[in-house]
């Protein structure tokens, strides 16, 4: 407390005060601006299904969401943004990645301070959405606090729909124990990486279900199992299949009890087969599929979440032994998308980037790579319509339940401003500092280099 003893002090003091107070909140960073209603004028819809964009429109939005789309002049007490004949188009969805596993070395996201990470991760979300990025589908890792602060506005971020920890077997994609901790005891003491929520071992139907019941009972909005060997993880060789049948069953009935649905790590055909044959209704990456594998899939309708991995971007934090299963992967690219395309797999767009902020910049470029193999419009389709229906496969675990990744009446406003034509030049994505000149999540604006707009 002060003291203040001279006369006029206590007003002294007061100004002292407020003007604190303005200079912390002129210095937090990206911090939502609150406004009952927005009207974006004079702007140019990519609606995220259609490959060409419309006429110029006014779009008004209200309590969240995208209340008016018109020809016409709208009126309405509402700020109004002059779009000046830009682009209006929806947030971009990354439909995996790992929010807590993006900044930390491989060493630090399991021995490092559980804080320290945190506060990482909430840096890191911050620079997600100012990417452009207003929704990712969080495939592995503790980030349910994350998420929390993000919907209660502690933090600038993406919504996330969260698996929680992925399930593994020991030795598998996932289990990131050093030989000195076998044998495993069942029941016994947990390993570093299980007690902070990053991976969870299950050797049995019965190990399974509970902890695909424990993500579930913290919020997760979809089940993660590795059913095949992984990348990083130094005990797991790539061509191995993890889980027996019955064991992804027990995660996919625990899932589907809770009315969502179980997505797999799997890079194989038997890998892949076994876990459709379980009831998984997304297979994460793919890469070494091959046509019976691709036929199965598009005959059941699942889904394919995969990444345009074209180089060994960010395997300087990976051992030897991984870098050679990640060049695997990209050999494995060009034919994955090919079949992809070939038998009309739904497919979701992801980036999968972990242990590099450097390659996390490149979220927007990656998004960008698509066109090796889709039409521009197609890649941005597959970044926001595609993905959005993939999210509601949560049913009603969707925390954010509306209508994500288009732009039409009804649908929940995350919205992107793009200062040129995406559809023509999609590397426009690969510098949103520079294009992307209002950024808006739920109504709300992180973002907006435009000058003069109003209140009408």
């Amino acid at each position: 407390m002060f003291e203040v003893r001279k006369p006029g002090g206590i007003f002294i003091v007061f100004v002292l005060l407020v003007a604190i107070g303005v200079s912390l909140v002129a210095s937090r960073p990206a911090q939502a601006q609150q406004n009952s209603a927005v009207l974006f004028q004079n702007v140019r819809i990519f609606d995220g299904r259609n490959s060409a964009l419309s006429s110029p429109f006014n779009v008004l939005i209200r309590n969240g969401k995208i209340e008016k789309i018109s020809a016409a002049p709208l009126t309405a007490d509402a700020r109004a943004i002059d779009g000046g004949n830009r682009v209006l188009m929806p947030g971009l969805i990354d439909a995996h990645w790992h929010a807590m596993l993006v900044r930390p070395t491989p060493a630090a996201a399991i021995a490092g301070d559980v804080g320290y990470l945190n506060l990482q991760a909430a840096t890191e979300a911050t620079a997600t959405l100012m990417r452009g990025f207003t929704t990712v589908r969080d495939m592995g890792g503790p980030s349910f606090g994350l998420k929390r602060a993000i919907d209660e506005d502690l933090v600038a971020g993406p919504r996330i729909y969260p698996s929680g920890a992925m399930i593994t077997i020991t030795g598998g994609h996932g289990d990131f124990r050093q030989l000195s901790d076998l044998p495993r005891t069942i029941g016994g003491m947990l390993s570093r990486m299980e007690l902070i929520g990053g991976s969870m071992v299950a050797d049995s139907p019965d190990e399974v279900r509970v902890r695909a019941r424990e993500q579930l009972m913290q919020g997760a909005t979809q089940v993660k199992l590795t059913a095949g060997g992984g990348v990083a993880s130094p005990f797991s060789p790539l061509d191995v299949s993890t889980f027996t049948e019955t064991e992804l069953r027990a995660a996919v009935e625990a899932a589907e009890n809770w009315g969502t649905y179980v997505a797999v790590h799997a890079y194989t055909p038997v890998a892949i087969q076994r876990s459709i044959a379980a009831g998984a209704k997304c297979v994460e990456h793919g890469h070494l599929m091959d046509e019976a594998s691709a036929r199965l899939m598009a005959e059941k309708g699942i889904w394919l979440s995969t990444q345009p991995f074209l180089d060994l971007a960010g395997a300087a934090a990976l051992g030897p032994s991984e870098q050679d299963k990640m060049q695997q992967v990209v050999t494995g690219t060009d034919r994955v998308y090919a079949l992809a395309k070939k038998y009309k797999i739904k497919t979701a767009f992801g980036t999968d980037v972990l242990f590099s902020k450097a390659l996390a910049e490149r979220q927007g470029a990656m998004l960008a790579d698509l066109t090796r193999w889709y039409t521009p419009a197609e890649a941005l389709a597959m970044a926001t319509s595609a993905n959005g229906e993939l999210l509601s496969l949560s049913g009603p675990r969707n925390p954010y339940p509306g209508k994500l990744g288009v732009v039409e009446e009804g649908a929940l406003a995350d919205l992107l401003l793009v200062d040129g034509n995406p559809i023509e030049n999609i590397k426009l994505v690969a510098d949103p500092a520079k294009n992307f000149v209002v950024i808006m999540k739920g109504g709300k604006i992180y973002k907006n280099t435009l000058a003069g707009d109003s209140r009408r």
